[in-house]
């Protein structure tokens, strides 16, 4: 199943030491197959240590090279930045730093949950949100699902000049933060509906609000879907990507004009 969770029946501590053990035997073993003279027992110990030093070294930027190898191999498979992260003892932010571009691939691109038919383009999404780590990880999310061209407005103001510049490619999905600047999301909400040539726009108000007002504005004022941001940084993932698979993947979209 593509994400599933891997299991290993060794304690971290435990894995380690057998670990340890092989790769202090395989750079014995490569020392003494490099330098013939080591297999001397007479041969100098400060040489047998500066051969395996040497051999580690090696080693270490091997196992670098084969540790980006294996995740572009679990991302392939389905896994996404925090199953990778957690493989290597890291967050989810560590993994995507240490190995960018996981999700880039043009052939075959992973995703969390595999569709059978790649879309013709890369899906535009409008991402209205003024928080820049909460926008960070909407990126991220996305970036897992596929080809997807994200434009960040930070208010409804930049928001509205991008949808009425005639330049801007129409958004297939417009995901939509309540509390901003200059205009907020409740007021770009309602002009978003009421306007003939961007009503049909799906929007999806993603928010920390879960506020029965607000919830029922949203809807009043013809939101597509009301979604709460989960605090759990996992949680918060899995929402954008279910919004992202719905309505990109699932729902028959309005045509474009």
């Amino acid at each position: 199943m593509p994400g599933k969770n891997f299991h290993l029946r060794t304690t971290p501590k435990e894995t380690a030491a057998v670990v340890d053990a092989a790769v202090a035997d395989l750079a014995r073993r490569l020392a003494l197959q490099l330098q013939k003279d080591l297999s001397d027992p007479t041969a100098d110990d400060r040489a047998q240590a500066l051969a395996r030093l040497h051999v580690l070294d090696h080693l270490q930027h091997a196992a670098e090279r084969l540790q980006r190898t294996a995740a572009a191999d679990a991302a392939r498979a389905g896994a996404g930045y925090p199953q990778i992260g957690r493989a290597c003892g890291m967050t989810r932010q560590g993994a995507r730093r240490r190995w960018p571009g996981l999700f880039d691939h043009t052939d075959e691109a992973p995703t969390e949950q595999l569709t059978m038919n790649a879309p013709a383009r890369p899906f535009d999404v409008l991402l209205v949100e003024d928080d820049i780590a909460d926008a960070m990880l909407i990126e991220e999310a996305l970036a897992e699902r596929g080809a997807r061209n994200l434009v960040q407005a930070t208010d409804g103001v930049a928001a509205l000049e991008h949808l009425r510049n005639p330049d801007s490619p129409r958004p297939d999905l417009i995901v939509l933060d309540l509390n901003m600047p200059r205009m907020n999301g409740r007021d770009l909400l309602r002009i978003l509906k009421s306007d003939a040539d961007l009503q049909t726009i799906p929007v999806v108000v993603l928010t920390t609000s879960s506020a029965p007002d607000d919830v029922a504005g949203a809807y009043s004022s013809h939101a597509n879907a009301y979604v709460t941001k989960p605090v759990n940084l996992d949680e918060f993932e899995q929402a954008v990507q279910s919004i992202d698979s719905f309505y990109l993947d699932t729902a028959t979209r309005p045509p474009r004009a």
